[in-house]
């Protein structure tokens, strides 16, 4: 008889897949070499005619005004939705990386735009600065989370590109564009621009005073948290749940900012023997599995810890998966999650991971799921790489569609122009501004032809 830890019990069903150590599989490969491609997660591939690692903007001019045909950007090759393949030309930005410059009064830093975000986070604090937020992973490139309105935790938080207070585009043509908020709807355009208006070789964000947090994590029934979800996220600087499928429970997170020393707590559980009950393959029930998994959610550890914010804001993971998210309004978010949790249960669903469940604040860039006056709620579902993703998602994502759900760019959806238009209320003036930086669809592969010609 012995304590159940929240890391053993994390381990048998999801948390290994959800917070291992991370790899990218994208290295740089010679200039113009015709190198196979493929995203992290495996699902995305293509042949391009040529892939080209700049090292300047000047190289990247040279190589748009030199070259015909499909180009695409591309970062860390963290997305899930086909973004990137193509039979054309690959522009790898990996090089324009670091702190370019920096201001300490005002707390903004300059940035290559393929700096990976895990190195932005030594590195801005050696300047006494750190970003408001991070998302759940850390290897993105900060155009590529920007570009696909990537985001963190937090009602009171925006997306990273909310955070975006200048930015340089060029466009197909080779054209240069210093961008910031006097260019009004072109800011609100180029902020989250799926890679649609041209190729981003730097960015300016507006940080703070580099911070410590402290962490806690625990298991709580799930529909006792969801009672009081709007008050948890509106009391801690962080709050999000994982909900267990096949439990009544879920794992609960909350991050605040702290002065405490660094270092790590581990709060025992109760006692709680195993040895009634027995192991459940793959063929359990879903009462079986529910019976297993609430004895196991009941009895997991608390954990604490408190370290600098880039430290605890993002996570490490190795086990490769698919993604799909939503977000939807928060109002409907509760409601959302239920149903989703009810159709893997009724419909036997055979999935390990948890939903994840959070709020964003309302902000301004056209493309942002959270653009708009409310805030909103966002859902993601997975599903390991070595299993199709498509029987699970296609059931799901008709929920969120009833919920008014707007999809992730960078997570696996199904919807094109005619949805996305009456889902983001500027859609078509964003789709005015790319046909205009980029007439003759340079930057559209399959995908994004979906997404913007009508």
């Amino acid at each position: 008889m012995k304590n159940l830890s929240r890391r053993k019990f994390l381990a048998s069903s999801v948390r290994a897949a959800l917070f291992g150590a991370y790899a990218i599989n994208n290295t740089s490969t010679a200039n113009a070499q015709a190198t196979p491609w493929s995203n992290w997660s495996g699902g995305q591939t293509c042949q391009p005619a040529g892939r080209h690692d700049i090292a300047s903007e000047d190289q990247l001019i040279d190589i748009l005004k030199s070259t015909s045909g499909p180009i695409r950007p591309i970062g860390s090759g963290h997305s899930f939705s086909p973004l990137i393949p193509t039979d054309g030309h690959l522009v790898v930005i990996d090089q324009l990386s670091g702190i370019l410059d920096y201001d300490s009064s005002t707390m903004q830093a300059t940035l290559g735009a393929g700096s990976r975000l895990g190195d932005l986070g030594p590195a801005l604090a050696a300047i006494g600065q750190g970003m408001f937020n991070l998302p759940d992973i850390d290897r993105q490139t900060v155009a590529g989370a920007t570009a696909t309105g990537t985001h963190g935790t937090g009602i009171t938080f925006k997306s990273l590109a909310g955070y975006i207070t200048a930015l340089r585009l060029v466009t197909p043509r080779g054209e240069v564009l210093d961008i910031d908020v006097s260019d009004g709807d072109l800011f609100d355009a180029a902020r989250v621009n799926v890679g649609a208006l041209g190729v981003v070789t730097r960015i300016r964000l507006q940080n703070r005073e580099a911070y410590k947090l402290k962490k806690r994590e625990w298991t709580a029934p799930t529909e006792d948290i969801l009672a009081d979800f709007d008050a948890l996220a509106a009391n801690h600087r962080h709050f999000e749940i994982f909900p267990l499928v096949y439990s009544d429970y879920s794992m609960v997170l909350s991050i605040d900012e702290s002065d405490e020393p660094i270092g790590q707590t581990i709060i025992p559980a109760e006692e709680v023997t195993l040895a009634d009950l027995r192991p459940l393959g793959v063929d359990a029930s879903p009462p079986e599995k529910l019976a297993m998994n609430n004895a196991l959610a009941a009895n997991t550890e608390v954990s604490e810890a408190v370290d600098l914010s880039y430290k605890l804001l993002s996570n490490v993971r190795n086990n490769r998966f698919n993604e799909m998210e939503y977000s939807v309004p928060a109002t409907v978010g509760a409601e959302c999650v239920r149903e989703i949790l009810k159709t893997i249960y009724d419909q036997a669903i055979e999935v390990a991971f948890p939903l994840e469940y959070r709020y964003v604040s309302p902000e301004a860039p056209w493309l942002s799921m959270a653009y708009g006056d409310e805030p909103h709620a966002t859902i993601s579902i997975h599903r390991t790489a070595r299993e199709d993703y498509r029987p699970y998602f296609d059931i799901i994502e008709p929920i969120f569609w009833k919920y008014g759900g707007r999809p992730h760019w960078g997570k696996i959806h199904s919807l094109g122009q005619r949805e996305l238009s009456q889902l983001y209320p500027r859609f078509r003036d964003f789709m005015e501004i790319r046909e205009s930086l980029d007439p003759n669809g340079r930057l559209l592969n399959a995908h994004l032809k979906h997404l913007f010609i009508a």
